[in-house]
């Protein structure tokens, strides 16, 4: 049976902008760190896969010193480690309150693909807890057991290396012709394409004007039908990039991305 493999944050819900960004900046203030990353700066930083290589771009030897940090690479590394699990815990403390809503069309779709037998995962280079989370309040728990979750530190390298898709691959014994990727950002899409899967993307409030390249679909959501979703009255999904005819207007079908892995082979 065909696969589907979702990234999260960005995919399954809008949590860089309204989740991570508000974690990161508790966690600085909290311990004292001369920093507050902006809207701005933090649409830099979401270039940079990975919580922990986030923190570590500002370890520059003038913050370093500023910030009265050990010079240490090794007592550095663990400090480290102490921002980026208090950054876990506040951000999952957002997602608890229920705050940020699940993107257009995800539940949906997950569900339609697993009342079809397909296999259901995502792969994300965030912490497993926080993933964890954000696919409960996505698509609910009890949908939620049915995913496969592949995430954090579980591989050596984060995205654009395609490791947590190659992963995800080997563990799930997955074609790569019939499993079909969502992501939402450039280096997700590179991430998916080096690993020998197809990949459809849905912008978020970050990436929406990345290079999407080879991507078999760009849509600016799933989207939803009127009384499905977030949003009672539905939610459009304006079409960026349809190279292959897959015509989803005016929202996403399952049997847009069945069209996708058939259509196409030799695309991925």
């Amino acid at each position: 049976m065909p696969a589907l493999v979702f990234d999260c944050d960005g995919v399954l819900a809008d949590t860089e902008r309204y989740g991570h960004l508000p974690a990161f900046n508790r966690t600085f203030e909290e311990f004292g760190l001369p920093v507050r990353w902006s809207d701005g700066d933090y649409a830099e930083k979401v270039k940079v896969g990975g919580g922990k290589e986030r923190m570590k771009t500002l370890l520059t030897p003038s913050f370093v010193a500023e910030a009265g940090l050990p010079a240490d690479p090794r007592l550095l590394d663990e400090e480290v480690g102490r921002w980026h699990r208090r950054k876990t815990e506040i951000y999952l403390e957002i997602i608890a309150g229920g705050k940020i809503p699940p993107r257009p069309g995800v539940r949906r779709i997950a569900a339609e693909a697993d009342a079809a037998g397909w296999t259901l995962a995502v792969a994300s280079t965030s912490a497993e807890r926080s993933v964890r989370g954000v696919l409960n309040l996505a698509v609910g728990p009890e949908l939620a057991t049915r995913f496969s979750v592949f995430a954090g530190d579980i591989v050596p390298r984060k995205k654009p290396a395609p490791d947590i898709y190659d992963l995800a691959v080997a563990r799930l014994g997955l074609d790569t012709a019939r499993a079909l990727v969502i992501e939402d950002s450039a280096n997700g899409l590179r991430a998916a394409r080096d690993a020998g899967l197809g990949c459809a993307v849905t912008t978020s409030a970050y990436t929406a004007e990345e290079d999407f390249t080879g991507a078999l679909l760009v849509v600016s959501s799933l989207g939803d039908p009127a009384g499905q979703g977030p949003d009672p009255a539905g939610t459009a999904s304006e079409v960026l990039s349809d190279p292959f005819g897959a015509d989803p207007s005016p929202y996403v079908r399952l049997a847009a991305l069945e069209f996708l892995l058939a259509a196409v082979p030799g695309a991925h």
